[in-house]
């Protein structure tokens, strides 16, 4: 079990160590949320097209479902 100093001080590197992205938040207002729904599409299509090797089609399905 963690005393109060072990956990403050973790706390204080985790700060430390994303204060960077912390700032740029309260500075754009912007999250990573949007990428992250890219990158989990992108995966999707990847696992429902599991086994084909065809990567043209694979480019294909990608641009045409961010194309709207």
């Amino acid at each position: 079990m963690l005393n109060h100093a072990e956990v403050f001080l973790r706390f204080a590197s985790i700060i430390k160590t994303h204060f960077e992205g912390i700032c740029n938040y309260f500075r754009n207002c912007t999250t990573s949320g949007v990428m992250s729904g890219i990158n989990n599409r992108i995966k999707l299509i990847m696992q429902q097209g599991y086994g084909l090797s065809n990567f043209n089609n694979f480019k294909n399905r990608v641009l045409a479902c961010f194309s709207h």
